[in-house]
């Protein structure tokens, strides 16, 4: 039941106007769809994108990625828990500052990545043709601008 200083119209305008929503909305519909792709990998979306983070020539501190991956350092120490436990990620202290952690894939971690690659891709190709009111690249970019 509605009341009088939170009408129906209100409700609507949120449903309809609120970006958080609709964007909450569109990434659970594309994690669920990712997540379904690489499950054969034995990994999530998620876990497969902190993965990707870390393939670079300098391994990442801890600190650093974070903010790359839109995470907090807690979120992100507990995501990397069970990378490390299946010894997919290696972490070692960094030389020029002993409080840091330095992050890197493991061998096995690589291999996973590029035998992954190919189902992300296929998910990747298949969600960007079901964007038809605009180009994946102008989502993309306008998904760059909330930041």
């Amino acid at each position: 039941m509605t009341s009088p200083d939170l009408p129906l119209s209100v409700t609507l305008e949120v449903r309809d106007r609120c970006l958080c929503l609709h964007v909450q909305r569109a990434a659970r519909r594309l994690a669920r769809r990712f997540d379904e792709a690489l499950r054969p990998f034995g990994l999530t979306n998620g876990q497969f994108s902190l993965l990707m983070s870390l393939n670079r020539p300098e391994p990442p501190r801890l600190g650093d990625l974070a903010p790359f991956l839109g995470m907090d350092r807690t979120t992100l120490t507990a995501a990397l828990k069970p990378l490390q436990k299946r010894g997919l990620v290696l972490s070692a202290t960094d030389k020029t500052d002993a409080r840091a952690r330095r992050l890197a894939l493991s061998e096995e971690g690589r291999k996973l990545l590029v035998a992954a690659v190919p189902a992300w891709r296929a998910a990747h190709d298949a969600v960007d043709a079901g964007i038809t009111t605009t180009s994946p690249e102008a989502l993309r970019e306008a998904l760059r601008d909330l930041r």
